[in-house]
């Protein structure tokens, strides 16, 4: 029914059309959402990822706290290339490479969906051992430098417990307490050279010669005495010894930020609880310009 007033009748047809054009087409609105989804669950898979470091055995080259970009292609894609660990475990590989002496990539425990963060340290082929924590590599004893102790912080994330002395924690040049870590340069054969800890005597700095099937890598953590690794064999915790390389979901490329630990809902404290002079720092190896021959 409609007056006999046009007006009117032109101001209730416009307030119906306004009505009609506010409907929210859910189809469509849940069909863009998931078109997102996918498109971030494909870069996150197939380009790259972000990646936090939630344990000490890396360092002293990654710190807890630590987030950093992952690089999914280098090594091709397989099962553990997919996010979320969505895919069934298979040995299928596409546009499948070899990772290089060096690498620090990021491993899937044989048995759980965890992702670990490790070095390559022997390639397919390629014997192994390790006698009183030195790499014995093809026979030849990988070259291990004493270097000067470095600082590391002391935080929140860095609490510097897992050397077990208090030795380790001294004042810095500002006069801030630091964690004074001892520290060895390996180099590995292709040149790739960086910082490992090793600083006990433990079970895993004896690990018998083995040779690596092919397809399969051996990694290790750069903290020797606090890393559950290839040498671990004997237990669940370790990665069970040479990684399949179906079995590795990318390599890291570098730092973005770290934080303390002291990151709060306070937005003031998403500034102050950043770590300095670590953001956008490089994971790919320095390469030694000349092959060392001493042998310490």
């Amino acid at each position: 029914m409609t007056t006999g007033n046009p007006a009117v009748n032109d101001i209730s047809e416009k307030k119906k059309t306004k009505s009609d054009g506010d409907k929210v087409d859910w189809i469509a609105e849940i069909r863009g959402l998931a078109l997102m989804l996918l498109a971030v669950l494909a870069f996150h898979s197939f380009v790259a990822k972000p990646f936090y470091i939630p344990s000490e055995s890396m360092m002293p080259n990654l710190l807890v706290g630590d987030r950093l970009v992952v690089s999914k292609y280098p090594y091709g894609w397989n099962w553990s290339s997919i996010s979320f660990h969505l895919a069934p475990r298979g040995d299928w590989r596409l546009f499948g490479s070899t990772p290089e002496y060096g690498d620090i990539v990021i491993p899937v425990h044989p048995e759980r969906d965890e992702d670990y963060i490790k070095r390559v340290v022997a390639l397919p082929g390629d014997t192994i051992a390790v006698r009183e924590g030195q790499i014995i590599l093809n026979g030849t004893p990988v070259e291990q430098r004493v270097e000067p102790a470095i600082d590391l912080p002391l935080d929140a994330n860095s609490r510097c417990d897992g050397f077990g002395m208090d030795d380790y924690r001294e004042i810095g040049p500002d006069g801030e307490r630091v964690c004074r870590v001892p520290v060895l340069r390996e180099t590995l054969p292709n040149g790739a050279t960086y910082l490992v800890i090793d600083h006990m005597n433990q079970s895993l700095d004896n690990f018998d010669e083995i040779t690596l099937p092919e397809g399969h890598v051996f990694v290790m953590g750069d903290n020797r005495d606090h890393s559950a690794d290839s040498r671990e064999t004997l237990t669940g915790r370790g990665l069970m010894g040479p990684v399949p390389l179906e079995n590795i979901g990318g390599r890291a490329e570098f730092i973005t930020f770290s934080l303390d630990g002291t990151t709060s809902l306070n937005p003031l404290s998403w500034w102050t609880s950043l770590r300095e002079g670590r953001a956008w720092t490089t994971l790919r190896p320095a390469i030694a310009e000349t092959m060392p021959r001493e042998q310490n």
